[in-house]
């Protein structure tokens, strides 16, 4: 039987690109909402908590019912990683919870800026960890005419080419059906082991990506699926998958039971 799980929603108030992205409205609800109740929906998930050091989002959180952490200014500016605020979260929620504290636990950390993911895609992500036995799982979306192989370096001031590797300008492949599979973070989920996450497992190689440490594996996602507000226009993009066409979304708050 799989471990209780721990989702963790990670959201700060500060943002250069897009200012206060993460209690912005799409389709009738704050960005950070559809997150909380996609974790909140996640079978598996045991409890969710919210690290923010934004007002607005604790007070969504506690709205609807999940757990919040004050996450401290030097977690909070551009510079700060998203592992070093999930430990921090996971280890200010271990004396609520814990059985948070076994090696194992499994956790899925998700961003709050993410409105837009599959349903199914923590779960799914959860379950690769737990069969597996690995020691994260991230979701991946195929990529398409932003492949590597047709990549290139631009001198600015001649206009000169180069390949970004190898010889061959687009390693001679101008049809995107003949490019191999090439797969690119989507930002959906994070799903690892807490001895992961902090940084236990031996072997892992020094460096940000530390936490998700030596048996790294993937999930896919359908392209398009998941939309990560990066800019003005992934919000166009979140409010045509969730408010365009078809049942509009409920608008009331989902609470923890």
């Amino acid at each position: 039987m799989p471990r209780p799980a721990l989702a963790v929603v990670l959201g700060r108030a500060g943002s250069k690109g897009v200012p206060g992205k993460n209690v912005r409205p799409i389709a009738g609800k704050p960005c950070a909402q559809w997150t909380i109740e996609h974790a909140l929906g996640t079978a598996g998930v045991d409890a969710v908590v919210v690290s923010t050091d934004a007002p607005e989002l604790k007070e969504l959180a506690h709205a609807m019912g999940v757990r919040v952490v004050d996450r401290p200014d030097e977690l909070a500016g551009d510079r700060a990683t998203i592992d070093d605020a999930a430990r921090h979260a996971v280890r200010a929620i271990a004396n609520d919870l814990p059985w948070t504290t076994d090696p194992q636990t499994p956790i899925a950390i998700l961003y709050a800026n993410v409105p837009v993911r599959p349903a199914d895609l923590t779960e799914r992500a959860l379950a690769r960890l737990d069969e597996s036995g690995c020691d994260s799982v991230q979701s991946y979306e195929r990529v398409g005419k932003t492949h590597p192989w047709w990549m290139v370096r631009l001198d600015p001031e001649s206009g000169n080419l180069k390949p970004w590797e190898g010889e061959v300008l687009n390693h001679n492949v101008f049809r995107r059906q003949d490019l191999p599979p090439a797969y690119l973070p989507d930002g959906g989920v994070i799903a690892l082991t807490r001895r992961s996450l902090m940084l236990e497992v031996e072997g892992a190689q020094d460096g940000p990506h530390q936490f998700f440490g030596v048996d790294r594996r993937g999930i896919v996602s359908e392209t398009g699926s998941v939309v990560d507000i990066d800019e003005e226009a992934d919000f166009v993009r979140a409010e045509l998958v969730l408010g365009g066409g078809g049942v509009p979304p409920p608008t009331e708050i989902v609470r923890a039971q």
